[in-house]
């Protein structure tokens, strides 16, 4: 099920908002639980085996370590641990067996066809076919597990540091982990974040008014831009040849669509979260007026980025262990956040540019060349980069990446037939919605800062706007929420 359809919006959300409502307050965790359930094994019931797993192990994880073993079993209350204190074995353990139990759901469900794929190929080209595994099976991904998994695991790792505690109640933190508005597509919500929220939030008209706003504008989002944006990029990256102009034409198609994709699912996830009374944090923050890619990274998928640097850079030491270390940190890192979005090598290569990237920006440091230029050529130079490197995220293989980029620099010639790609790509509906999100990204504020405070005048505009997201819905026959296979 996806937020973008007539089954979410005028049957799932309604009847969840009434019984979450209705639902006395001890029993709304319940409910919302049970609703998220539902929600996500709507695609397939036995997803639900894995998210309960994740859920119970990182549960008493939780406790185990609060409690230490079993000695402090009978303490009513979880106290947060002392931030820099000594940790017993059982405490060790318990935070080991979250993250192995989680890390394993990943990597299995995730990684274990293109392991397979990988090793035939390996053994094959050494001449060795006789040890080929040539399995007739395939994993299916379920959704959202990259999501839930990273989002678990900051549980047992938060209460481990000292900077949360322990939830009593297994409904609570059931909740926390399968709520609807965030499970299959993040932001990911560390579990320090909302803690106080899981334990007493308040419910008010200003809040369930700013939700509608950006579930509204997240689905205008979407409807409006995202789809339109990707039919042209669909259309430019599958073609078998295509000009230089074309091929530029589809990949800024791209950059808008998982731009406006991505950033409409994280606006109606915080909305759906405000409606119940939580505040999730900001996830995106105009990422394409950055002026370099350490600034991207800071503006672009805020939830991840930050995870990646609280829970894998600084424990690999971060900046401490000398600028070499460093580079090799922020490599790793990038590396292992391009092979978190999906099991091939077009995203292990994605990362790896963002990280050499991100180390040449820190080895330049404030008195580089670059940052000494205008700041429009900065930023449009940073764009470029990007362009680049979302080559690599949305071919389907590798060897399209690198064609791709051929005809983008005019390296590769075109068939008779390519100059007809433009009777789709250039009708005049998709050219307006390509200048019309080129408008939005970079020059209009972030749904966060438009909807603070809202007067008749933009009650009246997001009213429009989802009247009109809505009736366009109704005759869209292409309505991919990307993010899903991630």
């Amino acid at each position: 099920m996806v937020f973008s359809s007539h089954l979410f919006m005028f049957y799932f959300l309604p009847t969840a908002l009434l019984l979450y409502y209705l639902a006395p307050h001890r029993a709304k965790h319940l409910f919302l639980c049970v609703l998220s359930y539902g929600f996500y094994g709507w695609a397939n019931p036995l997803f639900m085996v894995l998210l309960l797993t994740s859920t119970v192990v990182d549960y008493f994880c939780g406790l185990v370590i609060t409690h230490d073993g079993f000695r402090n079993w009978s303490t009513h209350i979880a106290q947060p641990l002392e931030q820099n204190g000594f940790r017993s074995r059982y405490q060790k353990w318990a935070v080991a067996v979250s993250v192995i139990t989680n890390l394993s759901l990943l990597g299995f469900f995730k990684y274990f066809n293109f392991a397979t794929e990988n090793y035939d190929a390996i053994v094959n080209a050494l001449g060795l076919p006789g040890l080929q595994l040539d399995l007739a099976f395939r994993i299916t991904l379920p959704l959202g597990i990259s999501f839930y998994t990273f989002q678990s695991m900051s549980y047992t790792i938060d209460i481990y540091r000292g900077h949360a505690r322990a939830l009593r109640n297994i409904i609570d933190f059931a909740c926390y982990v399968s709520m609807f508005p965030q499970l299959v597509a993040g932001p990911i919500i560390r579990f320090s974040e909302i803690e106080n929220q899981l334990r007493q939030r308040t419910h008010s008209l200003t809040k369930f008014a700013r939700g509608v706003a950006f579930v509204s504008l997240g689905l205008t989002k979407k409807i409006l831009l995202a789809n339109p944006c990707g039919k042209i990029a669909d259309v430019a990256f599958d073609a078998g040849s295509i000009g230089a102009f074309d091929a530029w034409y589809g990949v800024v198609a791209y950059a808008f669509q998982i731009y406006f994709d991505f950033s409409a699912y994280s606006d109606m996830a915080i909305g759906l979260g405000l409606m119940m009374g939580f505040v999730f944090p900001k996830n995106f923050d105009s990422p394409y007026i950055s002026q370099s890619i350490t600034e991207f990274w800071r503006r672009w998928h805020i939830s991840l980025s930050s995870w990646l640097r609280d829970y894998l850079y600084i424990p690999l030491g971060g900046n401490k262990l000398g600028t070499g270390r460093t580079y090799v940190n922020l490599a790793v890192v990038m590396l292992l956040g391009g092979l978190w979005h999906g099991a091939a090598w077009n995203f292990i290569i994605w990362g790896g540019i963002h990280g050499v990237l991100l180390a040449f920006e820190r080895m330049q440091g404030k008195d580089s060349l670059y940052r000494r230029l205008p700041r429009v050529i900065r930023i449009a130079f940073t764009f470029f980069i990007v362009l680049i490197t979302w080559v690599f995220f949305r071919a389907n293989d590798l060897p399209a990446a690198m064609q791709y980029l051929g005809s983008m620099f005019g390296y590769n010639s075109f068939q008779d037939g390519a100059p007809l790609l433009g009777g789709i790509i250039y009708q005049p509906y998709y050219v307006g919605t390509f200048l019309v999100a080129a408008v939005i990204a970079w020059g209009a504020p972030q749904t966060w800062d438009w909807s603070r405070r809202i007067g008749y005048g933009k009650a009246l505009i997001i009213a429009f706007l989802f009247l009109l997201s809505v009736t366009v819905l109704a005759t869209q026959a292409y309505n991919p929420f990307i993010y899903f296979i991630f």
